[in-house]
């Protein structure tokens, strides 16, 4: 039987998630990590992409997540991100523009500032329709 820990996911907003896992992978900014009970404690930056978490039942699902905190204690995990969500609350054709617009911006002569802004936008999006995808699949 998996051994389970509690893990939550703040956002600004809400709170996206709150129970019993047996695993999370996620990205720190220096490469992915698994994070299991009785994991050692440490806090750590995470970047934007996708949060894979193991529910209780061993079912694997992912979520679009943008940059953040993850707090690993002895007895509880919290990831504190500015966003966070599930393939089905993913607008497609939102993300698809928001992708067109940064893809656009980026043809433009910009500033260093804009052209940073239109690489995490595209980021962003790109996380958000391969999130999407991921739950398509599933739905089928």
């Amino acid at each position: 039987m998996a051994v389970l820990f509690p893990f939550e996911v703040h956002t600004p907003y809400r709170r996206f998630f709150a129970d019993q896992i047996e695993a999370l992978v996620i990205t720190l900014i220096d490469g992915e990590i698994g994070v299991y009970a009785n994991h050692s404690a440490f806090t750590a930056p995470v970047v934007t992409g996708i949060m894979r978490i193991k529910d209780r039942d061993g079912r694997w699902r992912g979520a679009f997540i943008t940059e953040g905190i993850l707090e690993v204690k002895e007895h509880k995990s919290v990831l504190m991100v500015d966003a966070a969500e599930w393939p089905e609350e993913i607008d497609r054709e939102r993300a698809l523009a928001a992708k067109q617009q940064a893809e656009k911006m980026l043809t433009s002569n910009l500033l260093k500032f804009e052209t940073d802004s239109a690489l995490s936008s595209l980021k962003r999006a790109d996380f958000r329709l391969k999130v999407r995808e991921l739950g398509d699949h599933k739905a089928r």
